[in-house]
């Protein structure tokens, strides 16, 4: 095989490995290779829809297949370590949400944690979450759940995706603000969670829409409320929780971190890509109709909503006296 001094020039070029590039190169070079973005819910659940939708658009973007990979447990500890501890190059993403935020606080020993170990790159939406309960359950608003609640003490049980995840942080800012107790029953994920509602083990859980609303509009779920602070105009008929309990809100988000020391070239680069996928009309459209609201905001501004939640729900857990089970 003859080889031509062209192609000798770009066989070399592409044996060079992307450390060994000047940094402003980085950029220019990458992606080189497919990207994964490790999600730390298991297949079907809210994050992992939403995780799928970028992950989408990112590869018609970029020119390189966009992976998801679930990396379910430890209450979204799994997928951030394995993210943090990956070369800082930009082929490893993480689905940052609520849970990494909370366990901040929620757990006393951390060998990582989303402030210190993961860059922040881009926020992909907000979740709202709903409240709701089997068809089964004679309730029909969150006046009638309270009321159901009381005569039935010790009775009741919700189910959440596991100690300290927002469903179960959800639940429990409930019962303090509506004044009840309910029975709490942790599952290993929200997929899990939600099945014991639909088989009738559980009697109410607190879920993000994107995962629930198929079973909301097959009549297989019942929604009480939405735990916005405002009723949303995609669902304008569901009342909101605050409006029984005045003060309750509770929103999940989403968003992309990469291992501290990533190149800040590649950070904007899938700043820039991440909030051109959430500004397509037909991205946008599948978030509305899951019940998810697209977010595009600057590195900074999604940096200091992580700070914020980590200061917000460390307060929660600490006056719910919450720990990792």
């Amino acid at each position: 095989m003859t080889i031509t001094r062209r192609g000798f020039s770009k066989l070399v070029a592409s044996a060079v490995p992307l450390a060994a590039l000047p940094q402003s190169s980085w950029a220019q070079a990458y992606p080189a290779r497919p990207i994964t973005i490790l999600v730390f819910v298991g297949a079907g659940g809210g994050p992992d829809i939403v995780s799928r939708l970028v992950a989408q658009g990112l590869s018609q973007r970029l020119g390189q297949p966009v992976i998801v990979e679930n990396r379910p447990g430890g209450g979204g500890n799994l997928a951030l370590q394995a993210v943090a501890r990956a070369p800082a190059d930009g082929y490893t993403l993480l689905l940052i949400a609520t849970p990494h935020a909370v366990n901040v606080t929620l757990y006393e020993k951390l060998n990582v944690n989303v402030v210190h170990d993961i860059e922040p790159v881009a926020s992909i939406d907000n979740d709202p979450f709903v409240m709701e309960v089997s068809p089964s359950l004679p309730v029909k608003t969150v006046a009638d759940f309270i009321a159901y609640v009381k005569a039935n003490p010790g009775k009741v049980n919700v189910s959440s995706s596991g100690s300290g995840n927002l469903s179960d942080l959800a639940a429990a800012l409930f019962e303090m603000m509506a004044g009840v107790k309910m029975v709490h029953v942790p599952y290993r994920g929200m997929p899990a969670a939600l099945t014991a509602l639909l088989t009738g083990e559980v009697h109410v859980t607190f879920d993000a829409l994107p995962s629930s609303m198929p079973h909301i509009k097959d009549g297989k779920l019942r929604a009480l409320a939405v735990t916005t602070a405002e009723r949303l105009k995609d669902l304008p008929n569901i009342p909101t929780v605050a409006e029984t309990v005045p003060g309750y809100a509770v929103t999940g988000w989403l968003g992309v971190g990469v291992p501290k020391g990533t190149p800040h070239e590649i950070v904007e680069r899938l700043h820039s890509e991440i909030n051109a996928v959430l500004a397509d009309p037909p991205v946008a459209a599948r978030f509305a109709s899951i019940g998810s609201e697209p977010r595009p905001e600057s590195t900074a501004e999604f940096s200091k909503l992580i700070a914020a939640e980590v200061e917000k729900w460390g307060k929660v857990v600490k006056f719910a006296g919450l720990k990792a089970d």
